[in-house]
């Protein structure tokens, strides 16, 4: 039972909550965790009505770094929305795709990100994926024009000179019969192709590892620590000193600044004003910096300060390098076990870039392979990146009852872990959601067990390059939905087609030690899905017929 003061201590006045509209108070918090107690010590029937989910964490995947598996386990056990509590501080996690559709469009407004926000702060500053509505609101709409038609196309032939660096250091190693791991390879194509394509800056790191380049990955390594800390023990005064890594962190942080710095004060320096439609038409093959930054400095009647560029520019960095890696590794991982699918493809690509001279797939390449655009998609459905999208309500609210049953209902200051990799992997959405098969987005699928579900729909992304959240009515996501969905989508899915098209025409592959074995490939999860122990691939070259 609860202790006999319980009920006095509640009336308190900095126990009080806030009112609608207001910012989060201590009190808010403290309501949630006042919920959670009396359900879980003193019996009481749970306001939400969300069934608790109970259990050992270190069982559940979340001790070890696989914490999207746990929370899968879990909803086998508790179904599509559940309440997860460590000691009084709770998660509702949801993945049904009707109350997906609510967070992520319908209301979006009333859910910020949440946890997610306080640890990203220190590294992106007020960068589009923690920042606040209105800073958000003022640089989606200067960053979305960035992305264009055009400028996507000209990057096609960016992302293709990136390839041509790696199948060089893929042919040197098939040369000397060395294993190579896969996933540190796209890791640096990937970050490469960011820093060009971002900020014009030229990483290297497919050739050799320079200190930045350390320091970026090293960065990145911190920030996802951070994201499954529970504690921020990194705020305490003096901690920078304290502690080696936040030391290492401060350090590499300032590395990483200060080339970013650098490259904000040229684009600034060679700035040349130009209203839309001007930087739309640009011709991007004469210019000597056709970065997304250049874009940003140059449109007409921007004020943006330094500071906040430099935000823009480490969450893309951030955002763009991982995800594009992981999904490109998962890709291969699963191609490799599957030679029928990647003859395929092999096939596919052979036809429409020819087998001589074609060296780098144009914008209109990509277009004609459907099987490769397909194959990427599928990688990020069973391996979404990131597997977690955490948010936090700003307001009382009611979650659509879905295929639960049941409506829910949500307290101001209540944390929501999405686990689009649930969704993604459930088989009421998605038949044998745990084969790989890229073909599944050609079929039509409808599930009439679940009322108000559209079901999937290829014809619902014709036109377009990619399956998209629309299709599936909220049942893929890997890139979000909504509002706050990611901007850099269509670049993401097209450098991972380039990347995987001049690989796959170039080389086989096949499992290699210490992971001979795939099922030693192992998980674990940051930001995105990791490999737990590399994915290291023989090698050979093609010969082509």
């Amino acid at each position: 039972g609860l202790p006999w003061w319980w009920e006095a201590f509640w009336t308190l006045p900095f126990t009080e909550r806030g009112k609608k509209g207001e910012p989060l108070s201590l009190g808010d918090t403290m309501h949630v965790f006042r919920t959670n107690i009396e359900q879980i010590f003193g019996g009481e029937p749970s306001y939400d009505g969300a069934p608790l989910a109970t259990g050992d964490l270190a069982s559940a995947g979340l001790t070890d770094g696989t914490m999207y598996l746990g929370l899968q386990k879990y909803q086998e056990g508790f179904g599509d929305v559940y309440k997860l509590c460590f000691g009084p501080k709770s998660f509702m996690v949801v993945s049904d795709p009707q109350i997906l559709k609510h967070i992520l469009r319908e209301n979006v407004f009333n859910y910020d990100k949440g946890v997610l926000g306080e640890v990203l702060e220190d590294v992106m500053g007020k960068g589009l994926i923690p920042a606040d509505f209105e800073t958000w609101r003022v640089r989606r709409r200067a960053i979305v024009p960035g992305f264009h038609q055009k400028w996507l196309n000209f990057q096609v032939s960016e992302f293709g000179r990136a390839g041509q660096l790696l199948v060089k250091s893929l042919r040197a190693a098939a040369a000397a019969g060395k294993a190579v791991d896969m996933e540190e390879r796209f890791g640096s194509v990937a970050l490469d192709i960011i820093g060009k394509s971002v900020f014009n800056y030229e990483f290297g790191s497919v050739e050799g590892e320079s200190p930045v380049v350390k320091a970026a990955i090293q960065s990145l390594r911190e920030v996802e620590h951070r994201a499954q800390t529970p504690l921020q023990y990194w705020k305490f005064p003096l901690m920078d000193l304290l502690v080696e890594r936040q030391r290492e962190f401060t350090e590499n942080m300032k590395l990483l600044n200060d080339a970013l710095n650098k490259c904000i004060s040229q684009a600034l320096a060679d700035r040349s004003e130009a209203d839309l439609e001007e930087l739309e038409n640009r011709d991007y093959t004469k210019m000597e910096n056709p970065s997304l930054l250049r874009f940003l400095v140059d449109m007409r009647g921007e004020t943006t300060s330094g500071k906040q560029l430099r935000d823009d520019m480490i969450t893309m960095l951030i955002a763009g390098h991982e995800t594009t890696a992981s999904a490109l590794t998962w890709a291969l991982f699963e191609l490799a076990q599957n030679p029928e699918l990647l003859a395929r493809l092999q096939k596919e690509v052979d036809s429409v870039m020819g087998v001589e001279g074609h060296e780098c797939p144009t914008y209109e390449d990509i277009k004609s392979m459907e099987l490769l655009r397909l194959t990427m998609a599928e990688s990020l459905r069973m391996y979404p990146e990131p597997p977690l999208l955490i948010r936090r309500a700003l307001d009382e609210d009611t979650l659509p009852a879905g295929a639960t049953g049941n409506e829910t209902k949500v307290l101001r200051g209540m944390d929501f872990f999405v686990s689009v990799y649930n969704l993604h992997r459930d088989e009421k959405y998605w038949p044998h959601a745990n084969t790989f098969d890229p073909d599944r987005f050609k079929r039509k699928y409808t599930n009439p067990d679940i009322p108000g579900w559209d079901g999937y729909d290829p014809a619902k992304w014709k036109g377009q390059l990619y399956p998209n959240e629309i299709a599936a009515d909220y049942a893929f996501l890997p890139f979000g939905a909504g509002p706050r969905k990611c901007v850099g989508d269509a670049f993401a899915m097209l450098e991972g087609s380039v990347t995987l098209a001049i690989v796959v025409r170039n080389f086989d592959f096949s499992f290699a030690a210490p992971t001979a074995d795939p099922s030693k490939v192992g998980t674990c999860t940051g930001a995105t899905i990791h490999t737990k122990n590399g994915l290291w691939m023989t090698v050979r070259e093609r010969v082509h017929k």
